[in-house]
């Protein structure tokens, strides 16, 4: 085994470690909050978009739910502003997560994610930007898991990026719009932001089904869209 094999596993295992044992004995876990906006982001200008910006993303590339990054992002600035800072939060996330699993992890996370990164090339193959937005429509699936397989696959970067931030945000702007301070009844509000999150996630099922030409991007959201057709689906929202 060369050397800077070995040199990048043990990278990749010391980064774990150490990420874990920061959640375990600090408040990371609990910091990103309505109180941690109203203290560090709100009416800071441009040093609290950066912060949210920074924040946001180190916790989506670990796995924190984007649209809890939307919701506080709408929380914190404009609906319009809170979308953008949001989606670019979540783009970042999946930038960190995507480059750790590319210039790291390869040979770590192939063993267990081989199978997925070769059927999301297999996908992705012909129409890299479009089919990466189908994908990032869909409202089933795993955000990590997609970056890190993607990270370990044949796709460019650019490409996976451009196709994930305008992906993003569909699902961005519903969040952004439940946190936001729009001045409009709160049921209102709430009834509009569930019409366009099943309006943009109907559109990814849709696409999903008509161009995927036969071809499967994961077993599991395979089977949990076979089942929008049955009375008592319950839609699951894509982290």
């Amino acid at each position: 085994m060369r050397a800077r094999v070995i040199v990048k596993g043990l990278a990749l295992l010391l980064s774990l470690a150490l990420l874990g044992y920061l959640f375990k004995t600090s408040d990371l876990g609990h910091s990103v909050n309505e109180a941690w906006i109203d203290a560090r982001v709100r009416g800071h200008g441009i040093n609290g978009e950066l912060l949210f910006l920074l924040m946001g993303g180190v916790f989506t590339a670990i796995g924190l739910p984007r649209q809890i990054i939307a919701f506080l992002g709408g929380y914190a600035f404009s609906l319009g502003l809170g979308t953008l800072l949001g989606a670019l939060a979540a783009l970042l996330g999946c930038m960190l997560s995507f480059g750790y699993a590319r210039f790291f992890g390869k040979g770590l996370l192939r063993a267990r994610l081989g199978g997925r990164a070769g059927r999301f090339d297999r996908f992705v193959c012909e129409h890299p930007v479009s089919m990466t937005i189908l994908v990032r429509l869909l409202p089933v699936g795993n955000n990590l898991l997609t970056n890190l397989a993607a990270g370990i696959s044949s796709i460019r970067s650019l490409h996976f990026f451009s196709g994930t931030l305008l992906g993003y945000l569909p699902q961005t702007l519903v969040f952004a719009l439940v946190g936001s301070g729009v001045h409009i009844a709160p049921t209102l509000k709430l009834a509009l932001a569930i019409g366009l999150f099943l309006l943009s996630g109907t559109l990814g099922v849709w696409l999903y089904r008509r161009f995927r030409h036969g071809q499967s991007l994961d077993d599991q959201i395979d089977a949990a869209l076979e089942e929008t057709d049955r009375p008592r689906h319950e839609f699951t929202t894509k982290s």
